[in-house]
C-alpha cells in the first residue's frame, strides 16, 4: 500500500509540473536535463539531496529554470505532507507521555502551516509565467518570503524536541524525518532564489 502511495504522489507530481510548462530556459541546450539539475544543485546546501529529489523529473523539468524551481517546491509540499501524516501517527503511540504527546501535536500545527506556505508558494510561482519587471518580483518575493516561513515551520517542529526528557524513540524518528523536509524545503528555496536572481540579471541585459 504504501508502494502505491508513494507511486500515485509521483505520478500527481509529474502532473502538476507539466501544467506550468518549461520554455523559459536561457541555458544552452547542450547539457542534458540530468546534467542541468546537477549544476542547479550546486548552490543548494544538500546537492546530493537536491539531485536525489529532483532527478526523477528531468524530463519536465529540462532547462528551464522557473520550472527547476516549481518541482522543487512540488517535491518539498509532497514531502511535508507524508512528514505530517507520519507525526500524526506518533500521537497513538502506546505509553507516550504528556510531555511528548504535546510536542507531538504541536509538530502537527507546525507542519499544516508549512503545508498551507509551500502550497501558497507553489501557485504564486505559477503566475510567474506572463510577469514582467515590479510585478514578477512582486510574485517572488512572496514566494521567497513563504517558504523561508515553510522553513522556519519546520525548525520550530524540532525545537519542541530539543529538551532532555524527550522520549528517545519519538524524538529520534520526528529528527531525523523532518530534518530530511528541512533540507529538501531548504534546496527548494536556494533553487527559487536561484530563478529570481538570474531573471533579474536576464532582465537588466535587455535593458539600454
Amino acid at each position: 500500500m504504501a508502494r502505491l502511495g508513494v507511486g500515485l504522489s509521483f505520478l500527481v507530481i509529474f502532473h502538476i509540473l507539466h501544467m506550468f510548462g518549461a520554455a523559459d530556459s536561457t541555458i544552452a541546450r547542450h547539457s542534458s536535463p540530468t546534467a542541468f539539475i546537477k549544476a542547479a544543485c550546486r548552490a543548494t546546501d544538500y546537492p546530493a539531496l537536491c539531485v536525489q529529489s529532483l532527478a526523477g523529473y528531468a524530463s519536465a523539468i529540462r532547462h528551464s529554470e522557473r520550472q527547476l524551481a516549481q518541482t522543487a517546491l512540488t517535491v518539498s509540499l509532497a514531502r511535508v505532507r507524508s512528514a505530517q501524516s507520519y507525526v500524526a501517527k506518533l500521537t497513538r503511540v502506546r505509553g507516550i507521555k504528556p510531555r511528548e504527546y504535546r510536542a507531538v501535536k504541536d509538530c502537527i500545527e507546525n507542519m499544516g502551516d508549512s503545508v498551507d506556505r509551500l502550497g501558497q508558494s507553489v501557485r504564486e510561482l505559477g503566475q510567474t509565467g506572463g510577469a514582467f519587471g515590479h510585478d514578477f518580483m512582486w510574485h517572488m518575493s512572496n514566494v521567497e518570503t513563504w517558504v523561508s516561513a515553510a522553513l522556519t515551520d519546520e525548525s520550530t517542529c524540532l525545537d519542541g524536541f530539543s529538551g532532555r526528557f524527550m522520549d528517545g524513540n519519538i524524538k529520534s524518528a520526528i529528527t531525523r524525518r523532518i530534518n530530511n523536509v528541512a533540507q529538501v524545503t531548504s534546496n527548494a528555496l536556494a533553487l527559487v532564489n536561484r530563478f529570481a536572481a538570474k531573471h533579474r540579471a536576464a532582465s537588466a541585459a535587455k535593458q539600454p
